[in-house]
């Protein structure tokens, strides 16, 4: 399959929805409202979203859509783009740029491609399942073999023990080189251009989750769900390089 049309797109939704973020970035007159699940939203977070979809329904009408702000238009399509306008949104209305937007294509339901744009640092990074670009440049994870030598990456450092092994991810961690939560999406882009070593959260949705799986993949690192599962069919992320995720997967599971 030729992917060139829709990497090409997916950059567009990329740069578009970024130049629609950028003004409300650190704006204080942006108001924020709280959720069923008691995360944050924004009128940011809802139009970069429609943005996009009024995009790819002009673009490619029989294409469906998963969003996390708007319901699912034809989910069951053999293509589906699935859209985090916002993901780390917390860090967003806070105005520290370790946020981003999170686009995937999926095929038949699996994904194809995946982008994580950062519009204030201007850094895309597109990843197909076997090669990952930054600015174009083609990027890898490093080849880190143990905790005791990573950079160790989670979005909240509190999740693990609310949704997993609590005490076990507790004991990992703390073998790790670095421990930061330079989370959320920014953490997977900091893993796949080999600039940090483990990424996990304990807890996600499906869009959070559909565009890092050709990201990591691509810059030649392995991502499961925290159990070692398919990553789609989860709920939560362990990414790494090959040989620091099967350490990871033995020790959170402990």
């Amino acid at each position: 399959m030729d992917l060139t049309p829709y990497r090409t797109f997916l950059t567009e939704l990329a740069q578009k929805s970024g130049d629609f973020l950028l003004p409300h970035f650190a704006n204080p007159a942006l108001a924020v409202e709280t959720k069923s699940d008691d995360s944050p939203v924004t009128a940011a977070d809802r139009g970069a979203e429609q943005l996009m979809r009024d995009l790819i329904a002009a673009r490619f009408p029989d294409h469906g859509v998963i969003g996390e702000e708007f319901p699912d238009t034809r989910p069951d399509a053999e293509f589906v783009w699935v859209l985090d306008p916002i993901d780390g949104t917390k860090s967003f209305i806070t105005g520290v740029p370790l946020w981003g937007t999170l686009i995937a294509l999926l095929h038949r339901g699996q994904p194809l491609l995946g982008a994580i744009h950062q519009p204030v640092l201007r850094e895309l990074m597109i990843g197909d399942g076997t090669t990952t670009t930054l600015n174009g440049r083609a990027v890898l994870i490093r080849p880190c073999a143990t905790v005791e030598a990573a950079t160790f990456l989670t979005s909240d450092p509190h999740n693990p023990a609310k949704y997993q092994n609590g005490a076990a991810y507790a004991a990992f961690s703390a073998r790790a080189r670095l421990v930061r939560t330079w989370g959320d999406c920014y953490g997977y882009l900091l893993l796949a251009s080999g600039k940090a070593d483990l990424m996990c959260d304990p807890i996600m949705n499906p869009w959070d989750i559909a565009a890092l799986v050709p990201i990591v993949r691509g810059a030649g690192g392995v991502i499961t769900d925290w159990q070692g599962g398919e990553p789609m069919r989860g709920q939560s992320i362990v990414a790494a390089s090959p040989a620091l995720h099967a350490q990871a997967l033995a020790a959170l599971n402990a």
